[in-house]
Parts: C-alpha cells; sequence; structure tokens
C-alpha cells in the first residue's frame, strides 16, 4: 500500500479546519491501495487553529500538526514536505488550502492521474470541467485569468492551463529534486516555480478540472497588485523563452549592424551581407543561449561533445539563414533595395524567431 500525505498550511483557519479534515478522512476511508495521512503546518495562529487540530488528531490518528514559528505559504509547503518525508516516507504529497476551497472529493481523481503515470498533477479551475466561483468580482476574475495566461505564454507551455492553484499532489522524488531550488519562493510565486522546477527536471505534468469555491470563514490572504508583479519577475527572470528573446534580440543588433555595414557602407551584395551578419548572430545567440537561456539542460562534456553540438546548431540554424537571404532577396527584387531594413525586420521577427525556438528545443536543447 503506498503512502500519501496532504500538507496544510494553514493561519486563523480554525473554523475551517474543523470542517474540512472530517471531510478528507471521509474520503480516504474509500480510496483502495492507499494510506492517506495529513500535515497541518500552523503558523501559531492567532484564532487557536492549533487547539482546533488537537482535538480533532485524538479523533484521527493520522491527522498531524507541525507548529512553524515563520509565516509564508512556501516555507510552510517545505517545512511540511519535510516533515513528511522524514517521518512518513511517502510515495506522494498533497498541496491543499485550508480554506475548503479545495474539494476533498477530487483525491481519488488526483490518485487515478498518479497512477496512469504522472509525476505531478495539478487542479486546474480553467480546463474544460472547471471553474472559478460565480460571485468573484471581476477585477478577480480578470486578474486570476490573465495572471495564468500571461505565465502560459510567458513559459511557451500553453497546454498547462493552471499555474496559480494550490491543490495538486506530487510525487516525492520530485519535491527532492526541486526543494532547494523552492526556497526564496512564496506565495504564488512559490506555485509558479514548483511547476517550472518540476519541468525542467523531465516530470510528467497532468491536469483534472476542479471546481475552485470560495472560502467560508476568514479573509483571502491575496494582494493582487503584489501577484501581476511577482508573476512578471519571475517570468521574467526565469522563462527560458524570455531570455531567449532577449538573446534573440541582441542577436538582431549584431545582425542589423553588420547588414548595414556591408550593404550601406561597403556596398557589397544583399545576399552576401545576410548571409555573413546572420552567421554572426547565430554564432552569438549559440553562445548566450547555452549558457543562460537553456542553462537548465546546457550542453556540457568537453570540446569533443560541444564541438559537433555546435556544428549542429548551425546546420539547424542553416535554416533561418536560407530563410532570411532568399526572404530578402525576393523582397528585394519586387520592391527594391531601399526598404531592406524592414524586409529585414518582418521575416526576423514573424519567421526565425518562432522557427529558431522551436528547432532549438526540438533538436539541440532536447528536454531531458
Amino acid at each position: 500500500m503506498k503512502k500519501a500525505v496532504i500538507v496544510l498550511p494553514t493561519y486563523n483557519e480554525a473554523k475551517n479546519v474543523e470542517e474540512l479534515i472530517p471531510k478528507i478522512f471521509q474520503i480516504a476511508a474509500t480510496v483502495a491501495n492507499w494510506e492517506i495521512h495529513v500535515i497541518i503546518v500552523d503558523s501559531y495562529s492567532p484564532d487557536r487553529t492549533e487547539d482546533a487540530v488537537i482535538k480533532l488528531i485524538k479523533r484521527y490518528p493520522r491527522l498531524h500538526l507541525l507548529r512553524l514559528k515563520e509565516r509564508g505559504l512556501g516555507l510552510a509547503y517545505l517545512s511540511g514536505f519535510k516533515t513528511a518525508i522524514e517521518k512518513l516516507q511517502p510515495y506522494l504529497l498533497f498541496e491543499m488550502d485550508a480554506d475548503l476551497s479545495h474539494d476533498p472529493k477530487n483525491i481519488p481523481e488526483f490518485l487515478k492521474a498518479i497512477e496512469a503515470g504522472s509525476d505531478f498533477v495539478i487542479g486546474s479551475r480553467y480546463m474544460k470541467g472547471g471553474s472559478i466561483p460565480n460571485d468573484w468580482g471581476v477585477h478577480r476574475k480578470i486578474f486570476s485569468f490573465f495572471g495564468n495566461l500571461i505565465i502560459r505564454l510567458g513559459f511557451m507551455k500553453p497546454k498547462i492551463t493552471e499555474w496559480t492553484n494550490g491543490y495538486r499532489a506530487i510525487k516525492v522524488w520530485v519535491i527532492k529534486s526541486t526543494s532547494d531550488q523552492l526556497k526564496n519562493y512564496s506565495g504564488y510565486v512559490f506555485q509558479i516555480a514548483a511547476i517550472d522546477r518540476a519541468l525542467k527536471q523531465g516530470a510528467r505534468i497532468s491536469e483534472i478540472p476542479i471546481k475552485f469555491v470560495d472560502r467560508k470563514h476568514g479573509q483571502s490572504k491575496i494582494s493582487f497588485p503584489q501577484y501581476i508583479f511577482d508573476i512578471f519577475l519571475y517570468i521574467f527572470t526565469n522563462s527560458s523563452f524570455v531570455k531567449y528573446v532577449i538573446v534573440g534580440m541582441t542577436g538582431f543588433v549584431i545582425d542589423f549592424g553588420l547588414s548595414f555595414i556591408f550593404i550601406e557602407k561597403l556596398k557589397a551584395l544583399v545576399w552576401f551581407s545576410t548571409i555573413i551578419s546572420a552567421e554572426t548572430a547565430i554564432i552569438s545567440n549559440f553562445l548566450l543561449n547555452n549558457s543562460w537561456s537553456f542553462s537548465h539542460k546546457k550542453l556540457e562534456g568537453g570540446l569533443l561533445t560541444y564541438i559537433p553540438q555546435f556544428l549542429k546548431f548551425n546546420l539547424v540554424s542553416a535554416g533561418s539563414l536560407i530563410i532570411q537571404a532568399g526572404g530578402i532577396q525576393l523582397f528585394v527584387n519586387i520592391f527594391g533595395r531601399e526598404l531592406w531594413y524592414l524586409y529585414k525586420t518582418i521575416i526576423i521577427i514573424f519567421i526565425i524567431i518562432p522557427y529558431s525556438y522551436i528547432l532549438y528545443n526540438k533538436v539541440i536543447w532536447k528536454e531531458r
């Protein structure tokens, strides 16, 4: 029988805990082949949440209490995970909110997805079958929906519809391989980082639909302006795609600058100038992408490995050279060479950037 531990961070959740815990263990009793425990991580709540938990422990021997002086969602989860792994040796860990917004009836669906081969299962409000509360204000719906959309686009992972909801089932090996990288994150950024780091470790991620409901007791701890700011900051500093775009802009400056010198100053042939400038930019892009954009899957192994991969990179990138040189020459033949810089800009932005990013991920910096 495999063991799963549900970690519930709490702060002033006494009334919610009294209602939630019986529901969890009622569902747990119906699940075959799984022994389910719950660890409540309480930060010395002023409403004495821990007293409510202590009373419940007498009824539910698989309920545990961890007291934590420091506050913070990320710290609470990591502390709960560590305690669970050390004392209970589970196969699976759950994240779950203690405010009754996550329905325990979904627990069997999470377990089914894990048994089907997933390493990390997310409860999604935005996939088919999921939902958010109808009584949410317009501003909250907008922040939640567009926050997730920004993340999906920022990481170029549109298939993952939910990044910020904290109802999840995660295999212990994923937690062990990512926990050190998550120590500096809290709140919704912790949830985003957990998925990002799991993906970079090669975890198989899937989603199940959930119907999110608003808390019954207490107050929400969300600060929406901070929420949006933190999302943008994390994406900007961690997204391989955003880094790739920045590197691409650097390459664009190199490419554009050399083209200008060759075409305008030296009066060289347009196709020849394009090849020289583009190849120089490709070399720069390779070095920067390998050391920064795709550092989590950096090419390693010394010169004997590095040089063949670099040649392979050039071979893959040859397509962008052909597209760019041929495309610009076609425009020049039709419209003249005066607006060569406009043709070049259009081709790079709308064809070369997406073409290169897809091929780099599929051929050069493959997922491990």
